[in-house]
């Protein structure tokens, strides 16, 4: 007898690991349940997609895994399991073709999230998934799930296996909010506290910095912390810094803060020209330029870099010093912006609480996927890389449970 027959998982989240999930659980045979406390599923995911979705990156498997930092090890397996070229294989045969960006990240040929999301949808539809919208998961009771359904009446369902991807909290208004770390620690569960990630810092800007440059962009620029340097484009916010740079070295950045209470983000405005070569053209005569003109002249800097330059008072007479200041402003950070305006999440459900196929050891039949593990990584696709694999990887951790063979 075939053991998918009159077998059911729940599926509680609709992003990008709960729909995977399904996704895979659905193909083998078994009927599927997914419940979403919000009115439509993927809101966050389309939200992402708004700015062009950036689904997976192309750079080799092993220099990927090592985005997930500390996490490396636990999100092999999965990533591994279902990595890159699997994910846009299997894209590839819902109808969504892809492509590689000159930077190596992966998007649909489209660059539409909702297309995307229409026939994802439509397969899950053909797949018997049933989509319970307004479904808010409310935690357990004895063996089954409770739900506060509409915002008013909770109902108790029954499943064989659950998946559970409620994402972090950050976008909470997008349905991430974060309220189930209570109804897991009510059961036990450690969780890593949840904080910002790929988010803003602060700065002590000045009031007329703040109002005359805010959201001008710093171009071409490198930053560096910590021995590390990105290169990239970073955004002056009425309360500091944003971009991909500041995202991509903002773990250690938040740490640091959180531990001595100190970061120092080093800035060189013109990575391309060495620290003599800057020398060389500001002993340039500079006449009767201003300097703002005359730094714009010889530099290309813009009025936002010069103005930082000032806001920094790291405006020196003397040319070497000034071309030290160019090639290494110092910009003290005091704080990352607040969980909510982050996009995405660090900490969660921490991997110790879990077995190798992602199943809470407190909870036998119940995994855990996507944002909710204690994992982070970079924008540039491997936020979403993640969230797909482990939504996979626990969905074929459920159909092991159940001992049904994947498809």
């Amino acid at each position: 007898m075939d053991k998918a027959v009159g077998r059911r998982v729940a599926v509680i989240g609709g992003g990008p690991a709960g729909l995977m999930a399904a996704t895979v659980v659905a193909a083998a045979g078994v009927a599927v349940d997914l419940y979403e406390a919000k009115p439509t599923v993927g809101r966050k995911f389309l939200l992402a997609g708004r700015s062009g979705l950036n689904l997976t990156h192309a750079e080799p498997l092993d220099t990927f895994l090592d985005r997930y930092g500390p996490a490396k090890a636990r999100m092999a397996p999965a990533v591994e399991a279902f990595p890159p070229d699997s994910l846009r294989a299997w894209l590839a045969d819902l109808g969504v073709e892809t492509f590689v960006g000159s930077s190596g990240r992966v998007f649909p040929v489209g660059m539409k999230a909702a297309a995307l999301l229409r026939e994802w949808l439509r397969r899950l539809a053909g797949l018997g998934v049933v989509v319970h919208t307004r479904h808010r998961w409310v935690g357990f009771s004895d063996g089954r799930l409770r739900f506060q359904r509409d915002g008013i009446e909770t109902i108790e369902v029954a499943a064989d296996a659950t998946v559970v991807a409620l994402g972090g909290a950050s976008w909470p208004r997008m349905g991430s909010d974060g309220a189930w770390v209570g109804l897991l620690a009510a059961e036990g569960v450690a969780v890593a506290p949840l904080k910002p990630a790929n988010c803003g810092f602060e700065a002590d800007w000045s009031p007329i910095f703040a109002d005359r440059w805010e959201g001008a962009a710093l171009k071409n620029i490198a930053a560096t912390f910590a021995g590390r340097t990105v290169r990239g484009e970073i955004t002056v916010t009425r309360h500091g810094l944003e971009g991909g740079p500041v995202y991509a070295l903002g773990a250690a950045l938040r740490d640091a803060i959180e531990t001595t209470g100190d970061a120092v983000l080093v800035i060189d405005l013109k990575p391309d020209l060495d620290l003599a070569q800057v020398e060389a053209r500001l002993a340039r005569p500079r006449r009767r330029a201003s300097l703002s003109n005359f730094l714009r002249k010889t530099l290309g800097l813009t009025g936002v870099a010069v103005a930082l330059l000032r806001e920094r008072r790291c405006i020196p007479d003397d040319g070497a010093a000034l071309a030290a200041c160019v090639k290494g402003l110092a910009v003290p950070l005091l704080r990352p912006r607040p969980l909510a305006e982050a996009i995405s999440t660090a900490g969660g459900v921490r991997f110790s609480e879990l077995d190798d196929q992602l199943m809470l050891i407190r909870r036998p039949g119940v995994f855990v996927a996507g944002e909710m593990l204690d994992w982070e990584a970079p924008t540039g696709g491997f936020l979403l890389q993640g969230a797909f694999s482990t939504g996979w990887w626990a969905g074929r951790g459920a159909l092991n449970w159940l001992g049904v063979t994947a498809r």
